[in-house]
């Protein structure tokens, strides 16, 4: 989404060196482990969405998070288009059937609040549908939490100028050309649309319950260990300890390895750059 998030009179704060930056993250990579830990032992469920502008950064404080955890017990979903059985169902059923089982995290890089924003902007929906949504979306976030659902909602604030510049990024680095869609550009020209939006999306769904955590983006590297830090510090958690493990002998008695010759190699393309 597309949103009038921050004045561009933001004061400018001290530079982040890479090297506090590398460091401060591994610590908290470090504390995201043990909390994946917390969550498996104590069967916890987590559901943590994560919505914003395009290019606002969404994606990359994702990826730091699951960067070092176990796949099995933090997921991310991240759907594409409803198809044509999932439009004719219940809205938030397809999200339902994503949703974590004891001892999981599920991170959602978009999520239910696509309705709220895209959907609506782009027409893709009916004004009863928007309407609906609003209705429905509280409670159900309050279902959810009732179920035992540990819910954490952060939004990705990041100003015009900065998205301009990603996206003139994104356009100019072949790594990077897949992330720039069709959408992107229609998100430019319907600013005051999707600002409009994300207002509204606010005034129904930020609750006392359930609120927004606005995470200031315009910084990749601060706002990566911001949302971070804050994610840890919602759920308490402990270090659980584990006891000592001696490593046995390898027992090779018996056993006749097959001439190496007999297997077929990738190629070390390395050896040419030494």
């Amino acid at each position: 989404m597309a949103n009038a998030d921050k004045s561009k009179t933001t004061p400018k704060k001290r530079k982040l060196t890479k090297e506090a930056y590398e460091n401060t993250l591994a610590d908290l990579q470090t504390e995201l482990v043990k909390l994946q830990e917390w969550v498996k032992h104590q069967g916890l469920k987590v559901v943590v969405v994560f919505e914003g502008r395009d290019a606002a950064g969404k994606g990359g404080v994702i990826k730091r998070i699951t960067e070092k955890l176990n796949p099995r017990v933090c997921r991310i979903v991240a759907l594409d288009k409803p198809n044509e059985r999932e439009r004719s169902q219940w809205y938030f059923q397809r999200y339902v059937s994503h949703l974590p089982g004891a001892g999981e995290i599920v991170l959602f890089d978009r999520s239910w609040y696509n309705r709220a924003g895209v959907e609506k902007v782009m027409g893709f929906c009916s004004d009863d549908e928007y309407e609906e949504f609003f209705r429905t979306c509280p409670e159900f976030e309050r279902m959810l939490q009732r179920s035992g659902i540990i819910l954490l909602k952060y939004w990705f604030s990041v100003s015009d100028e900065e998205q301009e510049k990603r996206f003139q990024e994104r356009i100019d680095t072949p790594i990077k050309r897949w992330k720039f869609s069709p959408m992107d550009l229609e998100s430019r020209s319907r600013w005051v649309a999707y600002s409009e939006a994300k207002d509204r999306m606010f005034s129904y769904t930020d609750t006392k319950e359930s609120p927004w955590w606005v995470v200031d983006a315009d910084n990749k590297k601060r706002a990566r260990l911001n949302c971070i830090s804050h994610l840890l510090s919602s759920i308490p958690y402990q270090d659980i300890q584990y006891d000592k493990i001696a490593l046995p002998e390898i027992s090779k008695e018996g056993y006749v390895r097959v001439p190496l010759d007999s297997q077929s190699f990738v190629p070390d393309v390395t050896s040419k750059q030494e």
